[in-house]
């Protein structure tokens, strides 16, 4: 797992990897997040990073492995996590426009209170996702496995679970419109509450 660090400038917040302070007081966050992709893109497997709180526009992701990451608090704008592969990483409370992740190897991650809009989990492995507390609109999931994945009080507005497995999937108090679970084993799905 990452190295928690604590922020130089004493405020409590995690410091970035290669930096002794956070996102927060950083002179120039938009370098920082330069340098966070600069170094991701350096090697296949990355591991132990911790970046919270950093804005990352038009990057690409595609085909690295995360284990053990912290993107807490970031946002990501139009990029690209195709073909990625991720293990113990955290995104909560993060924001994701137009993010691609199709055919990803995705398990034990959570995008826990985060809004993500306009993205596509087309074709991937979703195993055991935290998408709890979300803000999921007009995305696609569709012909993925999302089996024991929680959406437990997200809402999820538009978005279409085509062809997935969806297998112990928790959607118990999510506020869902205009979803479509076409040829999906929803029925294995939870959307009540067991009741002893």
């Amino acid at each position: 797992m990452f190295t928690i660090i604590s922020c130089a400038a004493g405020c409590g917040r995690t410091a970035i990897t290669g930096s002794p302070i956070c996102a927060v007081h950083a002179a120039n966050p938009e370098t920082e997040a330069s340098r966070i992709v600069d170094h991701i893109h350096k090697q296949k497997t990355v591991t132990d990073l911790n970046a919270p709180g950093l804005h990352f526009k038009n990057a690409d992701f595609s085909g690295h492995h995360f284990y053990g990451c912290n993107f807490k608090g970031s946002s990501f704008s139009s990029c690209l996590f195709t073909k990625t592969v991720m293990r113990m990483v955290f995104f909560d409370f993060s924001d994701f426009l137009d993010c691609d992740f199709t055919k990803s190897d995705l398990q034990f991650v959570s995008f826990a209170g985060s809004r993500i809009h306009n993205c596509t989990f087309e074709g991937s492995e979703l195993v055991h996702i935290n998408y709890g507390g979300t803000h999921t609109a007009h995305c696609i999931f569709n012909n993925s496995n999302l089996y024991n994945s929680r959406f437990i009080n997200a809402r999820i507005e538009y978005s279409d679970f085509i062809n997935c497995n969806t297998k112990r999937v928790n959607f118990i108090k999510a506020r869902q419109e205009g979803l479509t679970f076409k040829a999906s084993n929803s029925a294995e799905a939870i959307f009540e509450p067991d009741i002893y």
